[in-house]
């Protein structure tokens, strides 16, 4: 029996049996994006699997791009949009889950080739843990790679994500036991936003922590700014900062920078770019990550030894101490600010999208009543 025959009786032996993961992948109108994410998820190392497509009222040729993924390990679900998100409808597929741990992925994120071996891995080192995370990277336009420094075994970076007020981990970068969702129940389909952050602290906050959650410091996945997200509605301050460092020409690895061509999404490049040696793409974005942090916590303890000498000069040790705190302070500050300039947008693209839903059904598009319409706006601008 040949290689292919091989694999094709292993999916198709994987199918059948409870499966060791079942991954739930919402999309809505991302054809575009979605075939390098479903990519990404049968080249994963591990391949005991199925995959619930959970189509969110798709209008695009979604239907047709996963029909090219003739697997017997997929499971498509065409259903009508669901509110907000389509929390609802990923609820729907959950449901239906048959894997002893559940994974999520994106239409427009990418898993690196091991994402599911380490994180099954790193639930079973971890005694008593229900929930793992792997270091989320944040990729921005275009082909930016920022790396996250977001570590929930700080008892204040676990009081703050417990109570909603910070989060840098994507939904990519998770899996937890199946379980789960009967003890602390499935996506809340009434949130507007945040589904997935309010999921992990039900979980995290239920287990009573920090025991039933682990950490893999390593990244495994690649988030990709939304579409439909801005710099300022991302909730992501530091992300700023890793634009800057990127403007300086050899400050950051090149591993941490994806050469995008015009006319291409920045999936489709970084696919392209870990297809031609999956290994070395993956171990090389790993190490350009650990040198950048390394890299930084050098030149912060840089600064805060140059303000630790100006007090030692004064032999007040006392004041020295209390030199770290406006530091800390005004990172607690720079965040507050991005939180409230977040929610400013956020409201103001949500009142946007709710006046451009009312134009759109009093004034339908190509219609003799918006051709109407436009010509009075126009003449309007004119006589001010």
């Amino acid at each position: 029996m040949n290689a292919a025959a091989n694999h094709e009786e292993d999916s198709t032996r994987a199918a059948a049996a409870a499966p060791l993961f079942s991954i739930l992948l919402p999309t809505h109108n991302r054809a575009d994006v979605l075939p390098f994410a479903l990519r990404s998820v049968f080249a994963q190392t591990a391949g005991d699997f199925e995959l619930l497509i959970v189509g969110d009222g798709c209008t695009d040729n979604t239907a047709v791009v996963v029909a090219q993924f003739a697997d017997p390990r997929v499971r498509w679900f065409d259903l009508p949009k669901a509110p907000n998100f389509g929390y609802a409808n990923r609820n729907v597929a959950l449901r239906e889950a048959r894997g002893h741990y559940i994974a999520f992925m994106t239409h427009d994120d990418l898993w690196l080739p091991d994402h599911l071996e380490l994180m099954a891995d790193c639930l079973e080192v971890h005694d008593g843990a229900e929930i793992a995370y792997s270091r989320p990277l944040w990729v921005v336009p275009r082909g930016l790679v920022a790396p996250a420094a977001f570590n929930l075994n700080d008892p204040e970076t676990l009081e703050l994500f417990l109570r909603r007020a910070r989060n840098s981990i994507a939904s990519c970068c998770v899996v937890h036991r199946r379980e789960c969702l009967a003890k602390y129940g499935y996506w809340d389909e009434s949130l507007p936003v945040g589904g997935d952050w309010d999921m992990w602290v039900r979980i995290i906050a239920g287990g009573g922590g920090p025991h039933n959650f682990a950490y893999l410091p390593h990244p495994t996945s690649l988030h990709f700014r939304a579409n439909w997200h801005t710099e300022a509605t991302t909730g992501q301050s530091h992300l700023r900062v890793w634009k800057t460092l990127h403007e300086h020409d050899n400050y950051l690895p090149p591993a941490l920078k994806i050469h995008v061509p015009e006319n291409m999404t920045e999936q489709e490049a970084t696919w392209n770019a870990i297809l031609a040696d999956p290994r070395g793409w993956t171990r090389n974005l790993r190490a350009a990550v650990v040198e950048t942090l390394d890299t930084r916590v050098a030149q912060s303890d840089r600064l805060l030894l140059t303000m630790l000498r100006v007090q030692e000069q004064e032999r007040d040790d006392a004041q020295a101490a209390r030199l770290i705190d406006p530091a800390r302070q005004l990172e607690t500050l720079a965040h507050l600010t991005g939180e409230l300039e977040y929610l400013r947008v956020s409201f103001a693209w949500k009142m946007v999208r709710r006046l451009r839903r009312l134009q759109t059904r009093a004034l339908p598009p190509d219609t003799r009543r918006e051709k109407i319409w436009r010509r009075l706006s126009l003449v309007a601008r004119k006589l001010r």
